[in-house]
């Protein structure tokens, strides 16, 4: 039984995927739930003594109309604080959790002093309507919360199926990459070519929601970007074990264009052989991984 436990606990420990963190992934976890709790509290008002919501040209509708919206502003101020967060901690499934249990609970408290103040009981007992409110509001977010992820990781999982179909495609330019030699190909998320451009001419990589900049020198040595659909995780798992390496939420570079890797009082940054691109900065999250590259690099310098 201690065993199960323990293996329970390591599994929710883990670290959630960032696929679940993403901007657009958080946004349409909120409208989908918020829209899934309309519909279930409009079907359960009929078997409830303590609900109130009304539609319409009900006496309720101001007060069902502010309910909502404040519930809304909670979730979606509650999301991007976790989106905004998720480099500062590594979010576990654990945390998840609670997280979303803690937005429930937020709401049903806010519910438990609206339904006092509209149907204004004799007895006011706050926790009778708390507990009430909990468990449909446990359902009617919850439930949604699951649906949604679900979907997500179905999603990514098709995304990771279709980069497998051309990730062998890509695995000779990888290793020709970490040489400083070859043509660096780049799919859009249907795995469609799109772009094509030699290793020693790219820079950096930058996230733009779900789009990417590559960022590199024409022929002209000047400084150009080329923007296609694609996410910055599919190249990340497409160039893995080469030069080009993810150091930030919203960055991967290519560390054979690097002059310098140092340290601020802010954080980590790389600077690249160019004047004109700024420090690229580098996460605690992905700190060891580029610490390794340098190490492994200098290692086969002196030998």
């Amino acid at each position: 039984m201690y065993f199960c436990a323990g293996v329970q606990y390591g599994k929710m420990n883990k670290k959630l995927p960032k696929y679940l963190l993403g901007k657009y992934q958080l946004l349409g976890t909120v409208t989908f739930s918020v829209l899934f709790a309309i519909v279930f509290l409009n079907l359960y008002i009929p078997f409830s003594d303590t609900a109130w919501f009304g539609l319409g040209n009900s006496v309720n509708f101001l007060a069902t109309a502010g309910f909502m919206f404040i519930s809304m502003l909670i979730l979606i101020v509650s999301r991007v604080i976790m989106y905004k967060t998720q480099d500062m901690f590594d979010m576990t499934y654990l945390w998840y959790v609670i997280w979303c249990l803690g937005e429930v609970v937020v709401i049903c408290m806010l519910y438990t002093f609206v339904t006092v103040d509209v149907t204004g009981p004799s007895d006011r007992d706050y926790l009778n309507i708390f507990l009430k409110s909990l468990l449909y509001g446990s359902i009617a977010l919850i439930i949604p919360y699951i649906i949604s992820g679900m979907f997500i990781a179905i999603v990514e999982k098709n995304r990771t199926i279709r980069l497998m179909r051309y990730q062998s495609r890509t695995a000779d330019q990888s290793r020709e990459s970490s040489r400083g030699s070859g043509q660096l190909t780049f799919f859009d998320n249907g795995g469609v070519l799109k772009f094509s451009v030699n290793s020693s001419d790219l820079y950096y990589i930058e996230s733009d929601d779900n789009y990417i900049n590559v960022w590199y020198s024409d022929k002209k040595g000047a400084l150009k970007m080329y923007m296609l659909r694609c996410r910055l995780k599919t190249v990340e798992d497409s160039f893995r074990d080469s030069a080009l390496m993810r150091c930030h939420r919203k960055y991967i570079v290519n560390l054979l264009r690097a002059r310098v890797f140092r340290k601020e009082k802010d954080g980590y940054f790389i600077d690249l052989d160019s004047d004109s691109i700024g420090p690229i900065p580098v996460s605690k999250t992905y700190y060891e991984n580029i610490m390794k590259y340098f190490a492994s690099d200098s290692s086969r310098d002196r030998s």
